[in-house]
């Protein structure tokens, strides 16, 4: 089979430099350049894509060698149907390797028709390493690169406000656009650049702070000879993803007016404020998963999907979701309900097999800062407790326990946690584990026993874990809640 390449698959258009992109890797290539591909070929976007790779290490040359092409397969499930498609991607233009080849590296900042930076360089990436210089050659850190290549952009044209760059970093860190303007600002002091710069850098560059979200398997190298199947020409760069996304951007009717994002049908959300789209994530998705890690592990669960499709505990996270973590949101109600829906639809996702046991990785943390909230919101706007977190809660401290029906429990959290939860449990009353487990400043930021009730309900539902399982356990936790 002939290798993919422009001339191989009869795709020779070339597309003006519009986009510097920091990142090779798969998420960037299934999420930004699919957009940016999309928007080319149905909304006349006419962007190319010069790719930078952040790293000694990477994927740049193979890139190159396909001339930027690669195909993305994306396979999920939406408004209860499985869809699969597949696309040729070709929008890279070019892929650039700054530790070998730093001079074309600092070319890109003077292309007349270069208008973005686009990164994921992860969450370390946005990082200030003082020892970084000017000269570089290249720079360790990614905000130095990035600040070396619109000072060379600003000297180049004259510190010209129409040559600003609009910067949208995709790094999963919350105000990831200010703090990567922060870092800018502190080498254009370390390095002494001139006060005009900094006048360029905050007058005619923008910053937009972003939400990403889509999962991305990557290369699918257990199943490649049947996605090599399919094709036409041998393609080392397959990248698989779910159909979901969903990319909130700050900003405002001039973000809007340079990518037309709405000519296109995909979640891309340009608003004044991402954070009420980020408790969204972090409450309903990300608190979903961490609500029904222990539950669901210990009813005998192995997987997310398999949680979802089961008549009592996909009913459970549901009621979990719409009676307990949504009425606590300010986004309007609808929305909210339609994003939900977008999440357990890919929990069903036949096509990713999510373990439980895989993300119960730090789940009193995770419990803190995705659950927690929510449960402590119903209670203050209710003046009860929510039954189903609640009983989550009571699940994630007898988890901690580590065994369960003589089996070992997937505990993966600090050696601290675990050692102190495991002291715990050596009491043999319920209701002082369940003080002791809750007024564990360590653990939750503040004295858990000072709320209502929740010191008595976690006791008893403790007990009724233990004594009944979890199906049998809920049900009577839920007609004794009721009644008193």
């Amino acid at each position: 089979m002939e290798r993919l390449t422009r001339k191989n698959a009869k795709l020779t258009e070339t597309l003006p430099i519009k986009v510097v992109q920091f990142g090779e890797g798969n998420f960037l290539r299934a999420f930004v350049d699919f957009v940016i591909d999309k928007l080319n070929k149905e909304a006349n976007f006419n962007a190319g894509v010069a790719v930078i790779q952040p790293l000694a290490g990477g994927l740049v040359d193979m890139l190159n060698e396909q001339d930027g092409l690669y195909n993305l397969f994306m396979k999920g499930v939406k408004q209860g149907k499985e869809i699969q498609e597949q696309r040729t991607i070709s929008c890279i233009q070019k892929g650039i390797n700054p530790y070998n080849n730093y001079d074309e590296y600092l070319k890109l900042a003077e292309e007349e028709s270069l208008e973005f930076i686009i990164s994921n360089t992860t969450e370390a990436g946005i990082d200030y390493d003082e020892t970084d210089t000017l000269e570089g050659m290249p720079h360790k850190s990614f905000p130095a690169k990035l600040t070396a290549l619109l000072y060379r952009r600003f000297k180049h044209f004259n510190g010209d406000s129409a040559k600003g760059l609009t910067v949208i970093p995709c790094e999963l860190i919350n105000y990831n656009a200010d703090t990567l303007k922060k870092i800018i600002l502190q080498y254009a002091e370390l390095w002494e650049l001139e006060a005009d710069f900094v006048t360029w850098i905050n007058n005619s560059n923008s910053f937009h702070n972003t939400l990403v979200d889509r999962i991305v398997p990557g290369y699918p190298k257990d199943d490649i000879d049947a996605y090599q199947s399919k094709l036409d020409f041998e393609d080392k760069l397959i990248v698989s993803a779910e159909v979901f996304l969903l990319w909130v951007i700050e900003g405002g009717d001039k973000l809007k007016s340079k990518i037309p994002f709405d000519q296109i049908d995909e979640n891309i959300l340009v608003v004044e404020d991402m954070q009420p789209y980020r408790t969204r994530k972090v409450r309903i998705l990300n608190g979903a998963h961490t609500t029904m890690v222990p539950f669901s592990i210990l009813f005998g669960n192995e997987t997310v999907k398999e949680t979802v499709d089961h008549e009592f505990t996909g009913a459970f996270v549901r009621d979990a979701i719409f009676k307990e973590i949504i009425p606590t949101l300010s986004l309007p109600e609808e929305e909210l309900k339609t994003f939900a829906e977008e999440v357990l639809d890919r929990f069903r996702n036949p096509f990713i097999k999510h373990q439980l046991a895989s993300i119960a990785l730090n789940s009193i943390s995770k419990f803190k800062v995705r659950v927690l909230p929510s449960l402590l919101a119903f209670q203050k706007d209710c003046n009860r407790l929510p039954l189903h977190l609640t009983f989550a809660f009571a699940c994630l401290i007898r988890f901690y326990r580590g065994e369960w029906n003589n089996h070992t429990l997937p505990i993966n959290d600090d050696d601290a946690v675990v050692a102190e939860l495991k002291r715990i449990w050596e009491s043999h009353s319920y209701q002082e584990i369940s003080a002791q487990a809750l007024k564990n400043e360590k653990f939750w930021d503040q004295d858990l026993t000072q709320i209502p009730e929740l010191k008595e309900q976690v006791a008893v539902a403790l007990e009724l874990i233990e004594t009944k399982g979890i199906e049998e356990g809920y049900k009577q936790f839920a007609s004794k809640v009721a009644v008193e």
